[in-house]
């Protein structure tokens, strides 16, 4: 009898083991086909608009524009509702998006240098390429690479880099024909916003001939100036008149800073105060340019449904950055304050819950985050050197990630303009370092969930005097990452000096006049180029 015992626990032990080694093996198997089989890793799709500002949008509360596909796609998705670019210029911003790193890590920027190899090939679209997606991009790239490997970005298709190609170099052109890469569709699309919309129709057919996913990215070039709208929507806005915003004009920079006061965004691009023709010239030819765009994602959304790839598309729509339309007197974008800083930011996840459609997210999110966030969608590992974060969490559930602060720089332009700023969901603290017989280093703080406008200044309210003093608190913390991780090279060396708020103004002069020679000198380092763009 206890022989026949034995016999039997020996059974029952080895058909134990046996049944986990089953399962065992039955997860690794599921677990392989999470991550290998084509049909469960979702499509992508990144759009980006040039210098449309959120307010200039029918989703963010503007009822004088007409936007009815961005709109639906909040509808359908999820709305970032303070979304900013950490640089507001579209060079620095495009490389900020593609790495998902501040402008001081990429080292790419009017006046400092392009993107380097190494950092491009870590971006999303090769990383994500590496993974087995399908890849593809059309519109204005807004940079090159440094040295010899630029041509890969800049002409024809970049070998290696893209599946399909439909870039084009520099600021690219509204008409579709002198853009070579788009140019077969100028017949029946001769402005370039709708043919990027036929682009994409050709692209995600061949895309889902390639029995891949795919990771489409299309960068518009509108509504960039200048402002030449498609004629196929003149309609659209014909007899509107337009109301201004009510910070328009210069009494309403009374109490801004000397400092944002002095470059071309406040003393150039008059057409927006010349005159009340000028400005609703502007303003129409500027919200019919971002139509266009509107009816190019329209086009995409078809075209996906058409293929029957709709269910399993992930569509993330953005701008790179704002654009001031007058507001306070300003032209252009560059400068922290919310106009030029913020965009609109979308994220439509069709295979998320009722409960996660048409929802809106009060954290303040950052072009930073694109790449960490499509990488997240992807399946793949976000690189350590990645500044951003993973919005799934958020875009999941509201306070779905922990963050407080962002930062927003502007190391471009002329000396004045050049200021470190952070932002939270409440406020924004901007410190204006430059100083000469003019103007002193000047604080901004603005309660900005109460006052968008930015219309008080409260750095000498006592009454704030709390909420200032933890603003410092986080700018210095910012300011000390900056020093420790910002490039020594591309002349970013000196930022480390000219944002202290504690550095002595006879350092900061000397940094500031300091020539390339002795700037180089100090970096310890040497440059590949000076390259100084226009933008």
């Amino acid at each position: 009898m206890g022989t026949i015992n034995i016999s039997y626990k020996a059974r029952i032990t080895h058909f134990v083991i046996f049944l986990c080694c089953i399962i065992s093996l039955k997860g690794i198997a599921q677990e392989d086909k999470e991550y290998t089989s084509e049909e469960e890793r979702p499509n992508i799709i990144f759009l980006l608009s040039d210098d449309q500002t959120s307010a200039a949008t029918g989703c963010y509360g503007n009822d004088q524009v007409k936007t009815p596909n961005m709109d639906q796609l909040a509808k359908d998705g999820v709305l970032f509702l303070n979304h900013y670019n950490t640089t507001s210029i579209c060079m620095a911003s495009r490389a900020n998006i593609l790495t998902g790193m501040y402008e001081y890590k990429t080292g790419c920027n009017f006046m400092h240098g392009d993107l380097a190899v190494e950092k491009f090939e870590n971006s999303y679209p090769i990383l994500l390429q590496e993974a087995g997606y399908f890849t593809g991009f059309a519109g204005k790239v807004g940079f090159v690479l440094d040295g010899p490997e630029s041509e890969k970005i800049e002409d024809g298709l970049p070998v290696g880099y893209f599946d399909k190609w439909g870039g084009g170099p520099g600021q690219t052109i509204y008409e579709t024909a002198k853009n070579p890469t788009i140019k077969e569709y100028a017949k029946e699309y001769p402005h370039s916003t709708r043919a990027y919309g036929a682009w994409a129709e050709d692209f995600i057919k061949e895309a889902k001939s390639s029995g891949k996913p795919f990771c489409m990215s299309i960068s518009f070039k509108a509504p960039h100036l200048p402002f030449t709208p498609d004629p196929f929507f003149d309609e659209v806005y014909a007899g509107q008149t337009y109301k201004k915003p009510d910070n328009y004009g210069a009494e309403n920079a009374e109490h801004l800073s000397p400092q944002a006061k002095s470059g071309r965004q406040y003393n150039s691009y008059d057409f927006w105060r010349d005159s009340e023709a000028s400005y609703q010239e502007a303003i129409r030819a500027y919200n019919q340019l971002i139509h266009g765009v509107d009816y190019a994602i329209g086009m995409i959304r078809k075209s996906l449904a058409e293929q029957g790839v709709d269910k399993n598309t992930i569509i993330i729509f953005t701008s790179d950055n704002g654009y001031s339309c007058g507001a306070h007197n300003f032209g252009g974008k560059v400068l922290p304050y919310e106009e030029a800083s913020r965009s609109p930011f979308i994220i439509y996840d069709p295979r998320s819950p009722e409960s996660q459609r048409g929802v809106q997210r009060k954290v303040v999110t950052a072009n930073i985050d694109m790449a960490p966030t499509i990488l997240t969608y992807a399946g793949i590992d976000i690189p350590k050197n990645m500044d951003g974060e993973n919005l799934v969490p958020l875009a999941e559930k509201e306070q779905g990630i922990k963050r407080d602060h962002i930062a927003l720089t502007n190391m471009w332009g002329n000396d004045e303009i050049q200021a470190l700023t952070v932002v939270t969901e409440d406020y924004k603290y901007i410190y204006w370092q430059y100083t000469d017989d003019r103007m002193q280093p000047t604080e901004e703080l603005f309660h900005i969930s109460k006052d968008k406008l930015e219309m008080h200044n409260l750095a000498q309210d006592g009454a704030y005097k709390a909420e200032l003093n933890k603003m410092r608190k986080l700018y210095d913390k910012r300011y000390k990452s900056l020093v420790k991780n910002g490039m020594k090279t591309n002349d970013y060396a000196k930022y480390a000096v000219l944002f202290d708020r504690k550095a002595p103004e006879s350092l900061k002069e000397q940094y500031r006049t300091l020539n390339y020679e002795q700037l180089l000198k100090l970096e310890g380092g040497k440059r590949k180029n000076k390259n100084i763009h226009k933008n």
